[in-house]
């Protein structure tokens, strides 16, 4: 399907998922309105400016997650909505301030926009694995995770877990909005994203390669899933552009420790200095597995995690976040 003749907003266009989505629905032919906190921060927006077909395509607007009719005119006459603007970041001193009001507040002020539009068809939300996976289930080797788990509000709280917090009440809120609405809607949850960064700046997902080889002398306990940023820009599209896509899609190519990450860093780049020991003496966290027969139907042939790590270090390098 082509994107010509047809508008759509991507909110959050200077993220490293939503840059992404921008440059192919820009090859695909759709005038995109995209959002950003200053469209002026030529720092934020170059990249966007620079991408094929932006020229003609792409119109800025300044919106903000917290404030109310913010994103009106960035939605008006749009036919589909793409709302990837949530923050990711670890390292926060007040969870509610900075995450959890940004990622519910923005969403449902998103979603009020696309309730007064008549134009708007379809919404597609980047919500996360980080809003399907973290309950009080095991997560072990012969466990598959799939769309009809839900993270347990109580288990992040219990945890700290602000960032995941963010995102299953963000998730949850928007659901329950979009039905009483009636207002089509369709969530991507991706895992770790990594890949190449269109972006100058550097994200919470490629910060955590970045780390492995920047000369640390251990990596973290911690299994995770990963994803290549491309096939999560697709999958957003194509769950646009395919009438039957419907509910949550999981996006995760595989799940690994960070112990067998190192192992392939170091398969693809010998020389680096990589580390040697897991931060803690306690046995590895368990991996598990997570369903891709829902986003395959879309279309989605995974990218090997082995190319996206290869792919992101050489970006990493290329942008001189790394220098040998």
């Amino acid at each position: 399907m082509s994107g010509i003749g047809k508008t759509v907003c991507v909110t959050g266009a200077s993220g490293y998922i939503a840059s992404w989505l921008v440059k192919l629905l820009l090859q695909r032919g759709y005038t995109v309105k995209a959002t950003v906190r200053d469209p002026s921060d030529a720092k934020k927006v170059e990249h966007l400016h620079a991408l094929e077909g932006a020229k003609e395509k792409l119109h800025l607007f300044k919106a903000n997650l917290l404030e109310e009719g913010s994103f009106n005119s960035a939605i008006d006459d749009c036919e589909g909505v793409f709302h990837t603007a949530s923050p990711f970041y670890h390292d926060v001193k007040d969870p509610q301030v900075e995450l959890i009001d940004p990622a519910l507040k923005g969403t449902l002020n998103v979603l009020q926009a696309c309730a007064k539009t008549p134009s708007v068809k379809r919404v597609v939300l980047t919500s996360s694995m980080a809003a399907v996976s973290y309950n009080f289930k095991p997560r072990t080797p012969e466990v598959v995770v799939d769309e009809s788990w839900f993270s347990d509000v109580e288990f992040c709280k219990q945890n700290k877990l602000w960032y995941v917090l963010s995102k299953t009440l963000a998730e949850e809120a928007a659901w329950k909005f979009v039905k009483e609405k009636g207002i089509e809607m369709v969530t991507i949850n991706p895992t770790m994203v990594i890949g190449p960064l269109l972006q100058p700046t550097l994200n919470t997902s490629a910060a955590a390669i970045l780390n492995l080889i920047n000369g640390s002398e251990t990596f973290p306990n911690y299994t995770i899933g990963w994803v290549h940023v491309k096939d999560v820009a697709n999958v957003h599209i194509q769950a646009f552009e395919i009438p039957s896509a419907n509910g949550r899609y999981c996006m995760v190519e595989t799940v690994a420790h960070l112990s067998e990450i190192v192992k392939i860093i170091h398969e693809l780049f010998p020389d680096l200095k990589l580390p040697e020991k897991c931060a803690d003496d306690k046995p590895f966290m368990p991996t598990f597995q997570v369903c891709k027969s829902k986003a395959k139907s879309l279309g989605i042939n995974f990218i090997p995690t082995k190319e996206s790590i290869k792919e992101t270090i050489e970006s990493l390098k290329e942008k001189k976040f790394f220098i040998q």
